[in-house]
């Protein structure tokens, strides 16, 4: 069965934590976790969910880059974008249609876009 990656864009000025989710409506907050919690859940019990996580924003990245002579660590990100993950799901579907079904439960929990890929077959 091919695995999705299906990520949640976030506002590269906003740059959203879970520290800064706490400033949200209390009710509001409860309720995309809540939303969130029952996909999760829905995934499992489906047998899609492989894996999910919540990424630090780029401002906490380090880009290391082993290619030359001496390996250098340079703070941030790779590139400056608009946009980046905050987080993401990788599930495993029958086809591309099925992910995008599980994509729309995601976006609506929450009230986000969410981007899917497939991930890359193993070379036989």
């Amino acid at each position: 069965m091919t695995q999705y990656f299906l990520t949640l864009p976030h506002d590269a000025a906003e740059e959203p934590t879970m520290e800064s989710m706490q400033e949200m409506d209390p009710a509001e907050l409860e309720a995309v976790m809540a939303a969130v919690g029952k996909f999760n859940t829905d995934l499992v019990e489906a047998g899609a969910f492989v894996t999910a996580g919540g990424l630090h924003p780029p401002s906490t990245a380090v880009t290391v880059d082993a290619t030359g002579a001496t390996p250098t660590r340079t703070p941030g990100p790779f590139t400056e974008a608009a946009e980046y993950v905050g987080g993401f799901w990788i599930i495993e579907a029958p086809d591309q249609e099925r992910a995008l079904a599980w994509a729309e439960q995601a976006s609506a929990a929450l009230g986000s876009r969410i981007e899917v890929r497939a991930l890359q077959e193993n070379p036989e």
